[in-house]
């Protein structure tokens, strides 16, 4: 199945609520959820209530547009959360936020995930001084996160460092400002977690 390539407006048009795919975009009166709040398609059939499975569907893609994971990989993600002793949605939920694109996002270093795993992919970052271009790496306490020094000096790194940080830092990631990297300092904990995300909803959806 291919990626989706579409409006990322369009996204958080279908379940309602900004996912803050846009970046700073989101924080505008641009913003397609401000200007209309109308899911996406033909609105002329009758509304019906949404069911108990459709809420817990909604729930599931709302997550996985919000990460950019296609249904597959969140699939696999959901059986190793399965196979983990402990609490299933929160570990579902540590597996997102270790992916590479993820923490790139949350050092302040792009505006959004999406922007974050172009980044990844054209390998402009280093984990542990090795080139990384797969976004969906998961890290492990102790990996160090920076930028290729050959990139350090075009117009675009200036672009993207200048206002670091942009937002607040997780405390499981600590970021240097002085050579402009992350170092995983814990796995993420419950209060660094996405709290937008109903984890309940999605295990009750793969445990039918």
């Amino acid at each position: 199945m291919a990626r989706y390539t579409g409006p990322a407006c369009r996204l958080c048009r279908r379940v309602g609520e900004k996912l803050f795919l846009k970046g700073e975009r989101c924080f505008t009166p641009k913003c397609a959820i401000e200007r209309r709040r109308t899911p996406p398609g033909d609105r002329s059939q009758r509304r019906r209530r949404i069911s108990d499975h459709g809420i817990q569907l909604k729930e599931k893609q709302k997550a996985r547009y919000m990460y950019g994971v296609m249904e597959r990989q969140f699939s696999r993600y959901m059986d190793q959360a399965f196979k983990k002793p402990g609490v299933t949605g929160q570990y579902l939920m540590e597996l997102l936020e270790r992916r590479l694109d993820n923490a790139v996002y949350r050092l302040g270093f792009c505006d959004s995930r999406r922007q974050a795993r172009q980044l990844v992919l054209h390998g402009h970052f280093a984990v542990n001084g090795r080139k990384t271009k797969i976004p969906s790496y998961a890290l492990s306490q102790g990996d160090v996160i920076t930028w290729k020094e050959s990139h350090k000096e075009r117009d675009f790194f200036k672009a993207f460092t200048e206002d670091i940080p942009k937002r607040p830092v997780p405390q499981w990631l600590n970021l240097d400002t002085t050579h402009m990297s992350g170092t995983v300092a814990s796995m993420p904990a419950a209060e660094d977690l996405e709290q937008a995300i109903d984890t309940r909803l999605i295990v009750e959806y793969y445990s039918r």
